[in-house]
């Protein structure tokens, strides 16, 4: 008998993490925008990791704190879509780092949210990716991400 497949909530689960509760928008925006089967979050950071790579915070901190954004970032999936499972491709992450002018292992802490993404949906959460240095970051985060998912198309009634 075949093993069915295991959904990205299943796989949390193995891998030991529950998606957080959704964080409140902290200006005039909402947390997602879908059009067509595209849906474009906004960026989530984190509460728990503040400072700068490079200065105050180590990359494998930052690692850990990209990995937390993701979280986040699942979290405003699930509550758009119901379930992980309708997420068809992630195409885009967009992660910005809270740097001093002469870190440059952007992409070593992207990674955190990058491997999540693999761990949770296999070859469908291979994505493109651009990890960039920033001045600073609202509230002193060290990282924030953004994505560009598509979705399954909703089913349309015949009648």
């Amino acid at each position: 008998m075949e093993k069915a497949l295991v959904t990205p909530e299943e796989r949390l689960e193995e891998l030991g993490l529950t998606l957080p509760a959704p964080r409140q928008s902290a200006g005039n925006y909402v947390s997602c925008v879908r059009t067509g089967n595209l849906i474009f979050t906004s960026g989530q950071g984190t509460n728990e990791y503040r400072g700068r790579l490079g200065e105050d915070v180590t990359i494998e901190v930052g690692y850990d704190a990209a990995r937390q954004c993701m979280l986040n970032l699942l979290t405003v999936l699930k509550q758009e879509l119901g379930e992980l499972s309708k997420v068809k491709r992630v195409v885009k992450v967009l992660g910005f780092v809270n740097s001093s002018p002469d870190f440059t292992d952007q992409p070593k802490v992207m990674n955190g949210a990058s491997d999540l993404l693999v761990q949770v949906f296999g070859e469908r959460g291979k994505h493109g990716r651009s990890a960039v240095g920033m001045a600073q970051l609202p509230l002193n985060n060290a990282v924030e991400v953004e994505m560009v998912v598509e979705v399954e198309d909703e089913e349309v009634g015949l009648g």
